[in-house]
């Protein structure tokens, strides 16, 4: 073991200190005897050791050990059946005693197995979370680089293919050269494949309605053979073709013809007998086809579209219909038309997943939205606080402006272990939506079920929402399912209410155990005027029973397969009971804010008879209105789209003499232009190149003037957006760049955040069509890479054959240090505290003997010689304790003990006890007593004036002479005392 100091200069400061201590030793130090040396003494240590620490003592070891950090690629492009785990394994077990072992595995991430350890055991070798789309082998080393704690003898193993397609690890490399770590590379061989690939596939960006063109493909083969290649045009097949390969590239053109306008994403396959990997077989491509804009219709009820396609038809718009449930779950599919027109769609028929869609396509992509009106749309459609309200420039709450029945509702909710996850999550948010819909005025009670009924929430106002909603929340699952004492026990208590409307919603998603009873009770309901609608969640429901419960108690059944569709439906509910949000009165709309569709109105408008209540919302810009008033026809800019709401229908019911007037055509077609993108699609110029795992982009402005920055938002298929700053690199040039974590199709949105509207943006769309771990390189040699990595570093190239190797190497001796300066400061901290102790607390040991004293000696008892012992006479206690805090003080502080000695003759003669102390040492004289203080140390201060003497008179000499004597010695002891 030896010694060493960070900066050895600081330990000139200890001979200062060992002055210091002697000149302070020998000056009057206010202290005498011991305690002035332990003062000295400690002061002295705490300087010495904060030198120490000054210093960067410390003391260290020869240390031959070694470090090693095994760093494992465990991306896709390596099998699994690579004996990875048992390699490293074998190495560990042949390594010395002291020897240090570590892992980490990687893929695009490294995450670490085992931080360095003398352990010979290394579980969970590779277990944790790694994700295999691609390989950074770059971040792997500098990672695992950080592992070690010594500076000599670190080594790491990179185990790899080589494969590296994120970063650059010869750059690593030059930095863990100048650290010196080493790194051998144990090469990982794959079986070469049979593999054929599609490495490229390429549209024309932009297409016209008929134009012919042709699609690129290039397929990269390791083998030859003959096969067929497949075309989609959006998921629709196109064309087949049987293909030649052979080994190597192979370069395809095939054509196509544009048919339909929007953006498409096509999509190439390749199948070819005998091919080993099929992850990389497709490849996908997106075009925009220009030309006249195309509208999507969604109809709730079949056949009630026709009004709406006459018009469109009359102003050469093409258009599609579709159901609701045909809506797509991709948001590509509905950036490919130009507006979606919901017509009277009920919120419980789009699934939340579409809605989300929606919403995202017409604020980011420009899609425009409207919706038509009808006894299953805005407020009566259960759309109150979902994506669709959101867009819509009109709100589903009508705000107190008409007197709204007061309500009675109970949620019944099933909470049984089929419910858990998902679905009760859904059916408690179903809940708190409907509790938000509710005014204080209205009574709300939430019952949830298993086997037995249990009251979340006791029928109660509406005076405190969030109490009731936090109570909602807290709902568990467990135990069976029992529908008919839940509700029993509802229909109870909503008897019990005052309420001018009463309703039930009963959830469940199971068989009920009992079935008996539901006659007496469905009557009960009926006579109570009390309603019940029920939902059935998923096939395993008891369909049968809630149909008729529904049924009889005149309330509405659903069938839910789509569980994102229950806060819809429970929102409908509450709004179908309140009865107000359809006006059915005539009357002859007002124009409140005509803009550009004015002059469509000066000529009159035609009755409406009845249309769904809503509320503008507070930008929107009311066009026609209600006299109530309420909107009828509302528009607003959301985003980068246009919304459109037309609150009565367009099947005529409402409205038979709006779509019989000459100018509903023309007004509707204006409508919907309205919502059209506002800009063109030839705005920017945009391309994307792949390398890795980022994306770069390239745009060109087509026109002056240029904006100084662009945005561009990306979306995935999983609908999560992110942003990339387009910067301008020279004249209407930008260029940007954003990481991808996983493959997939991509939607981009480039756009001037200055002035959107009046730059304009451009919609269009990328792919990474899988994970470039699958590619088949034909220019990349990864074991030349991985040998230049070696070289560089100084590393050596292992075998598989033999673990023991990792080990192998000579150590070079390094001094493993030892740091002592949380102890150095502790241990001054802890001296300072005697010091101070030393130096204030007045304590000495013959006080503390005589304070132990009888304790030493309780419960002794004297022998008594033929009787009892006589018991001390009692000492006065103020003198006898006077006296012996004038001994202790002149014995602590050097002082002669002749007055102590004199103090405890008094209390002897005062207590009858003999003085024995002042007969073995006679009193001094007054010449030693004055010159004590000098010898002690102390400070002198003048004596007090002599006292007097006088002669006793004869007779008094017995009395008085004692008394003047006491008093003598007190003053004399008092003088002592304030001169301490």
């Amino acid at each position: 073991m030896g010694v060493q100091f960070d900066h050895p200069w600081v330990l000139l400061l200890l001979p200062l200190v060992i002055a210091g201590a002697i000149y302070a030793y020998r000056k009057d130090f206010r202290l005498a005897g011991a305690r002035k040396k332990w003062a000295v003494g400690l002061r002295t240590a705490i300087c010495v050791l904060l030198i120490f620490v000054l210093a960067g003592f410390h003391t260290y070891t020869i240390a031959l050990n070694k470090e090693v950090v095994f760093v494992a690629d465990r991306s896709s492009s390596v099998s699994s059946t690579v004996p990875i785990d048992e390699w490293i394994g074998e190495a560990v077990k042949s390594k010395g005693e002291h020897d240090l072992a570590g892992a980490v595995s990687f893929g695009m991430n490294t995450v670490v197995d085992k931080s360095l350890s003398e352990s010979i055991e290394l579980p969970g070798w590779g277990q944790r979370e790694v994700s295999r789309e691609f390989t950074h082998i770059e971040h792997a080393l500098s990672l695992a680089g950080s592992l070690f704690q010594g500076k000599e003898n670190r080594r790491l193993v990179l185990i790899t293919d080589g494969m590296e397609n994120v970063g650059a690890v010869l750059d690593e490399a030059q930095l863990l050269k100048e650290r010196g770590i080493a790194v051998d590379v144990l090469p990982v061989t794959s079986p070469e494949q049979r593999d054929a690939s599609i490495e490229e596939f390429l549209v024309p960006e932009k297409l016209y309605p008929a134009e012919s063109f042709a699609f690129e493909v290039l397929v990269r083969s390791t083998y030859a053979g003959s096969g067929e290649l497949r075309l989609y045009e959006d998921n629709r097949e196109i064309g087949r073709h049987a293909v030649t390969l052979e080994r190597g590239d192979n370069r395809y053109s095939l054509q196509g013809l544009a048919k339909e306008m929007g953006l498409h994403r096509y999509r190439a396959e390749i199948y070819i007998e005998g091919d080993e990997q099929s992850a990389n077989n497709a490849h996908y491509a997106f075009t925009r086809v220009t030309g006249s804009p195309k509208v999507l219709i969604v109809e709730g009820a079949s056949g009630t579209s026709a009004n709406l396609e006459n018009a469109l038809s009359a102003g050469l718009i093409d258009y599609s219909v579709i159901s609701p449930g045909m809506l797509s779950s991709e948001l590509s599919k509905y950036a490919a038309y130009d507006s979606i027109i919901f017509n009277n769609v009920s919120g419980e028929q789009v699934g939340g997943r579409q809605m989300e869609l929606i919403e995202q396509a017409v604020r980011s992509y420009g899609v425009g939205f409207m919706m038509v009106g009808g006894q299953d749309s805005f407020g009566m459609g259960g759309y109150f606080k979902t994506p669709i309200e959101q867009l819509l420039p009109v709100s589903m709450e009508l705000e107190g402006k008409r007197e709204i029945p007061s309500l009675g509702l109970i949620l019944v909710i099933d909470r049984s272990g089929s419910m858990d996850g998902e679905k009760l999550r859904l059916a408690k948010e179903s809940a708190i939506r409907t509790v938000e819909l509710l005014r204080e005025k209205d009574t709300v009670g939430v019952l949830a079920f298993d086997d037995r009924p249990w009251w979340v929430v006791e029928p109660q106002r509406l005076d405190d929402k969030e109490s009731v909603i936090s109570s909602i929340n807290g709902i568990p699952s467990g135990g069976g399912t029992d529908i008919y004492p839940a509700v029993a026990d509802a229909t109870a208590k909503m008897l019990d209410l005052d309420a001018q409307r009463k309703h039930i919603i009963l959830l469940t998603d199971g068989q009920s155990a009992g079935s008996s009873g539901y006659v007496n009770l469905i009557e009960s309901m009926v006579e109570g005027n009390i309603t019940m609608s029920t939902v059935a969640v998923g096939g395993d429901a008891d369909v049968q029973l809630l149909q008729s419960l529904a049924s009889g108690a005149k309330g509405r059944y659903y069938l839910v397969e789509d569980e994102t569709t229950l806060p819809a439906i429970f929102s409908r509910e509450a709004a179908m009971i309140a009865r107000t949000y359809i006006v059915d009165k005539p009357f002859v709309p007002a124009q409140v804010q005509g803009g550009d569709w004015g002059s469509w109105f000066k000529g009159g408008l035609p009755q409406i008879y009845g249309y769904v209540a809503t509320t503008a919302k507070s930008t929107a810009q009311t066009v026609l209105a209600s006299p109530e008033p309420d909107p009828l026809l509302a528009r607003w800019q959301y985003g980068s789209g246009r919304t459109v709401a037309w609150t009565s229908d367009m099947t005529g019911k409402w409205s038979r003499d709006w779509v019989a007037w000459p100018g509903f055509p023309g007004l509707f077609t204006d409508m919907v232009k309205w919502t059209f993108p506002q800009f063109s699609s030839s705005t920017f110029e945009v391309e994307t190149e792949q390398s890795g795992n980022e994306v770069h982009f390239t745009v060109r402005a087509a026109s002056e003037p240029y904006p100084g920055e662009l945005t561009g938002k990306v979306t995935g298929n999983n609908g999560e957006e992110a942003e990339v700053v387009l910067s301008q690199v020279s004249p209407g040039n930008y260029e940007g760049v954003m990481t991808v974590t996983e493959p997939g199709s991509f939607l981009l949105h480039v756009s001037s955040p200055e002035e959107e509207a009046e730059a304009g943006s451009t919609s269009t769309g990328f792919v990474v069509p899988y994970s470039p771990e699958y590619r088949l390189s034909a220019d990349f040699d990864p074991e030349e890479r991985m040998e230049a990595l070696g070289e560089l570093t100084g590393g050596r190239w292992l075998a598989w054959d033999e673990p023991e190797a990792a080990y192998d190497f000579t150590p070079y001796p390094q001094r493993k240090l030892d740091n002592w300066d949380w102890l150095l400061l502790i241990l001054a901290l802890l001296l300072w505290v005697c010091d101070i102790a030393v130096r204030r607390l007045a304590v000495s040991w013959s006080w503390i003997a005589e304070r132990l004293g009888p304790l030493a000696g309780r419960g002794r008892r004297p022998a008594a010689s033929g009787g009892a012992v006589p018991a001390a006479p009692r000492e006065d206690s103020g003198l006898g304790r006077l006296a012996a805090r004038k001994s202790r003080t002149a014995a602590f502080y050097g002082g002669s003990a002749a007055g102590a000695d004199r103090d405890r003759g008094v209390s002897a003669e005062e207590g009858g006890a003999p003085a024995e102390a002042p007969s073995a040492r006679p009193p001094r004289s007054e010449a030693d007593a004055a010159a004590r203080p000098a010898a002690a140390g102390a400070r002198t201060e003048p004596s007090s004036p002599p006292v007097e003497e006088t002669k006793p008179e004869p007779g008094a000499e017995t009395e008085s002479a004692p008394g003047q004597e006491r008093l003598g010695r007190l003053l004399e002891a008092k003088r002592r005392g304030g001169r301490r």
